[in-house]
């Protein structure tokens, strides 16, 4: 994990996800999900240590679950049916149900760095919950109220070239050697390479 400061956000992202039989993922073509205001990242660990001579002999952190939270402008009518796995009915109404199951996505954005350089991030597997609705009455002073949708993000099932599950791939602009790495960022899901 790379710790940076970042300034902005934008390009938010989806792209849908077709899984064959084993469950193995394959990614569609990126669209935008919505203008972004806020992404927040937290991440579940599985934890395990070893007390060995009266002391800590081992640790174990291991990736168990996240969640990825965003904040943004609005979401059009199909890209929250989509997500979230409400129906639009013949009048065009989003209609959620007690048995919506939303779709499997990638979620990929970038942030502002104080030296004016992106961080990209792709999130290789989330399932998004219908967003959250507030609303509040106008006072002395106009406030925004913008809608929330919080997914939960799981390693993938399909194995990268070194045999691993990633969850995340994150890159800054201009770091060494990722100049043609990010030309495309957006136009595909990025696939970790190893030689």
């Amino acid at each position: 994990m790379i710790f940076i400061a970042t300034i902005g956000l934008d390009s938010l992202f989806y792209a849908k996800i077709t899984e064959d039989a084993q469950g193995i993922e394959t990614y569609g073509t990126p669209q935008v999900l919505a203008k972004a205001i806020k992404a927040d990242l937290s991440i579940e660990l599985n934890e395990a240590c070893l007390f060995a001579d009266d002391a800590l002999a081992r640790a174990i952190k291991l990736y168990k679950s996240g969640k990825l939270s965003l904040g943004v402008e609005d979401i059009g009518v199909p890209v929250a049916a989509y997500l979230t796995g409400a129906s639009v009915d013949d009048n065009g109404v989003l209609v959620a149900s007690g048995e919506d199951d939303g779709c499997l996505v990638a979620v990929g954005f970038r942030a502002l760095k104080p030296d004016n350089r992106f961080r990209y991030f792709w999130v290789y597997r989330v399932k998004f919950a219908v967003p959250s609705t507030n609303l509040q009455t106008k006072g002395d002073s106009i406030q925004f109220q913008t809608p929330q949708i919080e997914g939960v993000i799981m390693r993938r099932n399909k194995p990268d070239a070194s045999g691993k599950h990633p969850w995340k791939s994150e890159v800054t602009e201009g770091d060494p050697g990722v100049a043609a790495t990010i030309a495309a960022w957006f136009t595909a899901v990025y696939e970790p390479v190893y030689s």
